[in-house]
Parts: structure tokens; sequence; C-alpha cells
């Protein structure tokens, strides 16, 4: 069996910036948000190809993971071992201006 997918330095960043502006009004909201990145690690770890290409966005290279009950999408490498997750980003941002550094 395969470990999860790992989180990179900015992925950590924007999980923790995520997890303190839900955590203000809401911590149990929050403790599912970070419940609900990790499964989605797991799974993305035993099932890297799960996610979607989104080429209007990104290089062919990344994969899209929505998070299940949350407005936040997981962008991840899936061919690399492990899977690594680069970005997690809230929906209502401007994606193309958030993952613009991806493509590089």
């Amino acid at each position: 069996m395969s470990g999860p997918a790992i989180l990179a330095p900015q992925a950590q960043k924007d999980l923790r910036a995520a997890l303190r502006w839900i955590a203000s009004d809401n911590p149990v909201a929050a403790r599912g948000l970070r419940d609900t990145v990790d499964a989605a690690a797991r799974l993305i770890g035993a099932r890297p190809d799960i996610g979607r290409f989104r080429p209007e966005l990104t290089s062919a290279r990344y994969r899209f993971w929505s998070l299940t009950g949350f407005p936040y999408l997981l962008v991840y490498e899936a061919s690399a071992r492990p899977p690594r997750i680069a970005r997690i980003v809230h929906t209502a941002r401007d994606l193309p201006k958030v993952l613009a550094e991806l493509n590089f």
C-alpha cells in the first residue's frame, strides 16, 4: 500500500492560512477541513490519477481534486512519487493568477 500525497511548502502555507481563517469563526469546521485534506492526501497517494486535468489553468503535469464539503481545490503532481500537493486554493480566488507560477 502506498502512503499519502505530501504537501509542498506552499500547500502547507495555504492550509495553515485556510485553517486560521475558518477557525476564527468555526473551529469545528477548521478541523473538518484538516481531516478532509488528510483524507484526500491518502486517496491521492493511493490513486494518483484520480484528479482532473485543467489545461486552461496549468500544464498537464498537474491534476485537480475538489474537497467534498469545502470550496477548495487540491492542485497536485500525480507523477511525483509520492504525489505532491502543490497548492490548496479556495475556488473563489482568481485561479489563473494564483496558479500562474505552476506553469514554470
